[in-house]
């Protein structure tokens, strides 16, 4: 509930932006829709390939729709089947593929044509840990290969961390914050003290005290547990529990550590659940359809 399907729709002109504007591959993507398809490929989060055909049918067939020279067809399938490795099984029923072996092929048919930049929707949602894994070695052999633009979107922080060389975190249909992978990490300290002090002891009393120490760039509280975000773990360990000691409270459990993505998207989004925000929405989403049919 994020937005970020939405986004990629409105970013593919499948979906009209109420506001504001957006251009890709330089074109906007409201008055030169015909161009911005034209420049990008897009591939969903549900797999759009025919499972009666085979994987080479069904490229073929978006080759024809992307209006890909006969000429050059061929040449180009056997290209991208190699890339994907789906050149043995190319003669077969999609039906017969496995989950990661149709993603291959999803995103086989979004390169045809080879797009300026290339649309990815959760492409790896659903998948085994090795198949997603897999799907990653791919999108950077793409990347490389092919010099296009990639634009993602994942629920996944590591994958994120691992394939993207800018990110964006967006919650409640805003961006948050926007950077690297390093610098969003860095951000928020070098390293990251997470103790848990007894539960007779209010944390919200540390806090002040903890925000007076130099090394402190940022503080998260969860219940009993306290993360301090810090340019050096080994310096504030000993000065936590000299602050601690002098406040009555007892430190439970303590642990330093580098600070993930994960920590990066927390500290943007907060840590509480948001049932509400995942109730579905019949008026919201009546609106949304009649924008896409508009």
């Amino acid at each position: 509930g994020a937005g970020k399907s939405t986004t990629i729709m409105i970013l593919t002109t499948l979906l009209k932006p109420t506001s504001g504007k957006a251009f890709v591959a330089g074109f906007d993507v409201t008055t030169q829709a015909k161009k911005v398809r034209q420049s990008i490929g897009y591939v969903q989060q549900d797999s759009t390939v025919d499972e009666y055909l085979t994987g080479r049918e069904n490229l073929e067939l978006q080759a024809r729709l992307n209006h890909i020279p006969k000429d050059q067809m061929e040449d180009r399938i056997d290209e991208i089947l190699g890339i994907v490795e789906l050149s043995e099984r190319q003669d077969e029923p999609v039906v017969t593929y496995s989950g990661g072996m149709r993603k291959r092929l999803d995103i086989s048919g979004g390169l045809l044509h080879r797009p300026k930049v290339l649309f990815l929707d959760e492409p790896t949602l659903g998948l085994d840990i090795q198949t997603r894994y897999k799907i990653w070695e791919y999108i950077k052999k793409i990347h490389k290969e092919f010099g296009m633009s990639i634009f993602l979107t994942t629920h996944y922080m590591e994958e994120a961390d691992k394939l993207c060389d800018n990110i964006s975190i967006i919650d409640q249909g805003k961006i948050k914050v926007t950077g690297s992978p390093t610098s969003l990490k860095n951000s928020l300290g070098d390293e990251m003290v997470t103790f848990e002090i007894n539960p007779q002891t209010s944390a919200g009393d540390l806090i002040p005290d903890l925000r007076k120490v130099p090394i402190v760039k940022d503080i998260s509280v969860d219940q009993s547990k306290i993360t301090v975000f810090t340019t050096n773990g080994d310096q504030l360990i000993p000065q936590l529990f000299q602050i601690t000691n002098i406040a009555g409270a007892k430190i439970e459990t303590i642990s330093l550590k580098k600070p993930t993505l994960d920590d990066v998207f927390l500290s943007h989004t907060g840590r509480e659940l948001r049932e509400e925000t995942t109730k579905y929405d019949r008026k919201k989403e009546r609106e949304k359809m009649r924008r896409i049919r508009a």
